[in-house]
This record gives C-alpha cells, sequence and structure tokens, in this order.
C-alpha cells in the first residue's frame, strides 16, 4: 500500500452540478485577483523588467497599442491602394525617387508612406535602397476584392468616428445604411420594385468583387458535383453561379434577388454565356415564394445582414422551395470562429450595427434558427480560410 494513500482522506465525490459551481466560483475569484495584479501600477513594472515575464508584457503592450493605432494603419493601407502602389511594386523593385515620381508624390512624403508600409509588412526594403513588396502587399496585387473593401471602408469609418452614439441609437442616419439602399426595402410588404439599377448599382458590384474568393472556399468544402438543379438566394450579379458553373457543368443554375438586382444579374450571366443553363428570377425574400425546383439552395452572405425574426423568415422560405432530400448551404462568417473571433464579433458587429441591420451569429445561433425553420440535419464543414467564411449544411426535417 502506498502510505501516503492511508494518510491523506479522499474526499468525497461531488455530484457534478456541485463540482461545477465550485469551479465557477474559483475561476471568478482568480480572474478578480488577476485583473487587481494587472490593473496595478507596480505589477506592470514588475513584470516589464522580470526577464521571465517582459516578453508577456511587451507583447500584449504591443497589442494594445495596436488596438489604439489601428485607424492609422488602415489608412496607410488606403493611401498604398489609392496611389497604385502595390501594381507599381509588382513590375519590380523600385528607388524612392523613381516611386515619388510615379506616386506623384515628394521625395519626402513617399519616404513616409514607405517607411509606414515597411513597418505593416506591406512593403520590403530591398538592396540598392530599393522597395520591393512585402509579405502582406503582394496578395493586394490583382486583388480587386481586398482592394474594393480597403475603399469601402472609408464610408464605414465615417459612421464609427462616435462609437457610443452608434450604440445608443443616437445616429440618425449612417453612410452605410444609405450605401446599402435595400435595407429599407428588406421588410414585407416593401415596394422593392421602387429599387432601380441606379441604386443598387454600386453595392452590387462591391458584392461582386468579393464573391470569388468566397465561391472558392465554399466550392472547397463542399462539392456540388452530385446536385441537378442549384439556387442562389440573394444571389446579387450572379457572381456566385458564375464562379461554380465550370466546376459543375451539369448543373442548372437559378438566382433570386430584388428586381433590379436579378436585372444586372441576367445581364451578367448573358454576357458569361450562361444563359442557356443560368436563370435570374425578382422578387421580395419576405413577400414572393422562392422558384422551386432546386435540389440545393445557397445562402452566400445573406443571413447575418438580417435581424433572427428576418433571417427566420427566409429559412422558412428556403425550406419550403426544397424537396425531400434537398440541401441547403450557408456560406457567411461566422461569430466565435476560432482565430477569427476579433473578425466575427468586433468587425461585422460594428459593420452591421452602422448598417442598420444584421448580427454576426456563431454556428451554434444559426443552427438554432435551422432548427426553427424546419432543418434537422445540421453541419459545420471544415475549410482553408474560416476568417472569410465558415459553411454550414443543412436538410429538412421529414415534413
Amino acid at each position: 500500500m502506498n502510505p501516503s494513500s492511508a494518510i491523506v482522506p479522499v474526499p468525497p465525490e461531488r455530484p457534478p452540478q456541485m463540482s461545477a459551481r465550485w469551479l465557477d466560483r474559483f475561476s471568478d475569484r482568480f480572474c478578480e485577483w488577476r485583473d487587481r495584479k494587472v490593473a496595478s501600477r507596480g505589477f506592470q513594472r514588475w513584470a516589464a523588467s522580470f526577464p521571465l515575464t517582459r516578453p508577456i508584457a511587451q507583447r500584449r503592450a504591443r497589442g494594445l497599442f495596436d488596438l489604439v493605432a489601428g485607424f492609422v494603419y488602415s489608412q496607410v493601407l488606403l493611401a498604398c491602394v489609392r496611389l497604385n502602389l502595390f501594381a507599381v511594386l509588382a513590375e519590380g523593385p523600385q528607388t524612392l525617387a523613381v516611386l515619388a515620381q510615379r506616386l506623384a508624390l515628394t521625395e519626402d512624403a513617399a519616404q513616409r508612406l514607405l517607411a509606414a508600409a515597411v513597418s505593416l509588412q506591406l512593403v520590403e526594403r530591398r538592396s540598392g535602397g530599393r522597395y520591393g513588396l512585402g509579405a502582406l502587399g503582394a496578395p493586394m496585387v490583382g486583388d480587386t476584392a481586398i482592394s474594393a473593401m480597403v475603399e469601402h471602408h472609408a464610408t464605414l469609418y465615417v459612421d464609427l468616428a462616435d462609437p457610443v452614439a452608434l450604440l445608443r441609437g443616437q445616429a440618425k442616419s449612417t453612410a452605410l445604411s444609405a450605401y446599402w439602399p435595400y435595407a429599407a426595402y428588406d421588410q414585407p410588404g416593401a415596394a422593392v420594385g421602387d429599387l432601380g439599377a441606379e441604386k443598387v448599382s454600386e453595392y452590387s458590384a462591391l458584392m461582386s468583387a468579393s464573391q470569388p474568393m468566397i465561391a472558392e472556399q465554399v466550392l472547397a468544402s463542399y462539392p456540388l458535383t452530385k446536385h441537378r438543379v442549384l439556387l442562389d438566394v440573394g444571389g446579387g450579379e450572379g457572381t456566385f453561379l458564375k464562379a461554380v458553373a465550370p466546376s459543375a457543368p451539369h448543373l442548372r443554375l437559378m438566382m433570386f434577388d430584388l428586381p433590379a438586382v436579378a436585372e444586372r444579374a441576367r445581364l451578367s450571366l448573358n454576357d458569361a454565356g450562361l444563359s442557356h443553363r443560368a436563370t435570374a428570377f425578382g422578387g421580395s425574400f419576405f413577400d414572393d415564394a422562392l422558384p422551386k425546383g432546386a435540389d440545393i439552395v445557397t445562402l452566400v452572405r445573406v443571413l447575418f445582414d438580417h435581424s433572427d425574426e428576418r433571417a427566420l423568415m427566409i429559412l422558412k422560405a428556403a425550406r419550403a422551395a426544397l424537396p425531400v432530400g434537398g440541401t441547403l448551404l450557408i456560406a457567411e462568417p461566422m461569430a466565435g470562429t476560432r482565430g477569427a473571433e476579433a473578425m466575427g464579433d468586433a468587425y461585422f458587429g460594428f459593420y452591421l450595427l452602422a448598417m442598420g441591420k444584421g448580427r454576426s451569429r456563431s454556428a451554434a445561433d444559426l443552427t438554432t434558427l435551422l432548427h426553427a425553420a424546419g432543418f434537422s440535419y445540421v453541419r459545420l464543414l471544415a475549410n482553408d480560410m474560416p476568417l472569410q467564411t465558415q459553411v454550414l449544411v443543412a436538410r429538412p426535417s421529414a415534413h
């Protein structure tokens, strides 16, 4: 016998609920103690000077400063995009003098921009006093989606100038709510026919620019070869359908969106040579039944634009359009995504607040809505870039 086991009494086994409550109380008390320590200037000075804690203190200080300076960093990126710096550097490394001339800047201004871009890994210093593309600048070359979003964020920053007023609902109107004109037309009974082409062109173009990278992730996670007819709900200008078409040449394609948007999609699909297999339908999510005949319905970055009540209406409409054994596929950025928590909860949380509608949801939140809409089988698929989008598939419950 181990002597220690005879001396040390074994505590009685706690019921699971008691153990959970005890762990919660212990965790709360530990967090309170930790917060008091970290908030103490004396502890901060000690942590910064002690060799084992110094790297942690420095890393957290940098992280906090990055939050403070984040807007400036984004404006450096905007300047690079507007000056077409990445395309210029894609031609090869160039000197400060040459870049200043090509960017129409003084050498002092060009040096200031390049130094900032180097610190953000957008640009790299090369031999001979030249500058080339950095690790984060190279992916920007030719990527119209990222560039379009960078330009678009100038509108978002106007709305975030007073975030407290935005949170309190004191902002009478926002730039984003005007930018997304369908926000006023997504309620049941709205006169969607009044939303003309001139009101939808800008946001449709932005969504189309960013759609291909989302489509790539969707197709990598869920091949469509086993399906016959696809209905893309909220399909914009048909960009997702155009991305899908080459990977599944047998697939008949349909899409549904507001009438003015659907008209733009018809023209776009026709220009892509898909008029023989693709049909665009115009209508409202909330007033019109979705066209039937598809064995898979896709909602690509649609639900997070809507409240729970309206998202549930869209899901029920999709459920009504699907046959027994059909599939619903949802693709959008999701809250709580490991490694992308800030994207789902901070970025989209405030973006959608500025837009005046919608909310970022976790996969669990969406699963709850799907069950309420009549779907019984829900599965989150693995994909390579969950930062951009997550993919859920669901199947209807038996009637």
